[in-house]
């Protein structure tokens, strides 16, 4: 019984870490581990010739030097099981986002190393949006991401995988946000010569929002410094014109990612009307009023980063949060509530003094939603778990 209970043990750790230490590219990353899997490898095989030949469970399984020999292996193969995890551990500290990769994921691209086209199916949990990359010729020059929508933006530069795969892919979360923040500033750009529409329909969906958004910030600034409720009141009428053009512009024919930009763009314009809106009811004078500071702003501005000198920054209250430029494909976004803006005021407080925010209420009010619109807005990555009792670390 003892022999046959250690044997199925032994099964087990075999069946699992058979198919892993197969691989050419893991034998090569743990040789000892490799050498010490042969091992028990033989053994096992030699059994089951041997129960071939002999297949009588009570003569065969009643040898202590076969039990020895299980109990022994057993301890060998947990000890390989652990500088796997050991080794795995070492893989997510260089690359982070390893992290939300089951191990049996990150072992599938760590035993392809040499085929970097492995790393696909995996991306869209690494990144927010990043569904595909565009590789092409031997060297898998990678020149594009790709989301689910199906939204193409160009790398700044060419990247190609080499070395190790938590190296390049490190290499290919710099430069999604170094593309995104270039797609960004040239959507500055073009936004004072392009006609709206056409600026809208040109640009990659979280660029042409975010540069609207500014405009919006600019000009409202802009009006209240002018002439005070009046500038503003004047300036509601030019958003009116902007939000006819846009549903004109709706009612032509565009594509279905076209489509899904412009719904996102145009629930973002109508929030930004209605706060226009609250600031004539409340005769803002200055850019200093509750009313404004409390709407979350995005200003561009001399702030240097690894990224660039000049950069994004969004503003809400006393809080100032840069940019995160996380590639985000062409999302939907919330329609925004005033509950919704407070609960935005409350979380950007709470990340401005470095602590988490614990939204509370009934199921299926838009808590998570919230969230991850807040985490949108600002350009960061938002992963969603749900927790369990069994999640205790």
């Amino acid at each position: 019984q003892e022999c046959i209970f250690e044997w199925l043990a032994c099964q087990r750790s075999w069946m699992y870490l058979q198919p892993i230490f197969d691989s050419e590219d893991i034998q090569r990353q743990l040789p000892a581990e490799a050498k010490r899997f042969t091992v028990i490898d033989r053994l096992w095989r030699k059994s089951l010739k041997a129960v071939e030949a002999t297949p009588h469970v009570l003569t065969f399984c009643d040898d202590a030097d076969l039990l020895v020999a299980w109990t022994k292996s057993n301890a060998e193969l947990e000890r390989v099981q652990k500088n796997l995890a050991d080794y795995l551990e070492t893989k997510r500290a260089a690359f982070a986002r390893f992290y939300f990769l089951s191990n049996d994921e990150l072992i599938s691209i760590l035993s392809q190393t040499k085929d970097p086209n492995a790393v696909q199916p995996h991306l869209r949990k690494c990144f927010e949006a990043v569904h595909a990359i565009t590789m092409h010729g031997k060297e898998c020059e990678m020149s594009d991401m790709i989301s689910a929508e199906k939204e193409v933006m160009p790398f700044e530069s060419k990247i190609y995988p080499r070395g190790s795969v938590e190296v390049w892919m490190g290499e290919i979360e710099t430069m999604m946000r170094r593309s995104v923040r270039h797609e960004t500033e040239k959507g500055i750009a073009d936004y004072k010569e392009q006609v709206r529409g056409d600026f809208v329909l040109s640009h990659a969906s979280m660029v042409a929002i975010a540069v609207t958004q500014l405009d919006w910030t600019t000009m409202v600034e802009g009006a209240i410094a002018a002439k005070g409720p009046d500038g503003v009141r004047e300036y509601l009428g030019t958003m009116v014109e902007q939000l006819k053009e846009l549903s004109r512009l709706v009612r032509t024919q565009l594509s279905k990612l076209q489509s899904k930009v412009m719904s996102a763009i145009i629930v973002m314009e109508l929030h930004a009307r209605d706060v226009v809106e609250r600031l004539i009811e409340a005769q803002v004078a200055r850019t200093g009023d509750f009313e404004w500071v409390s709407q979350l702003r995005y200003y561009w501005e001399d702030r240097a980063s690894p990224l660039g000198d000049t950069n994004l920054l969004v503003r809400m209250v006393q809080c100032t949060f840069p940019y995160g430029y996380e590639y985000l494909g062409a999302s939907s976004r919330l329609v925004v509530t005033p509950l919704t803006d407070r609960c935005y005021m409350t979380l950007m407080g709470a990340l401005h003094i470095k602590l988490g925010g614990a939204p509370a209420g009934p199921a299926g009010t838009g808590k998570t939603e919230s969230v991850k619109d807040l985490a949108k807005a600002l350009a960061k990555q938002c992963v969603v778990f749900n927790c369990s009792d069994g999640l205790d670390y």
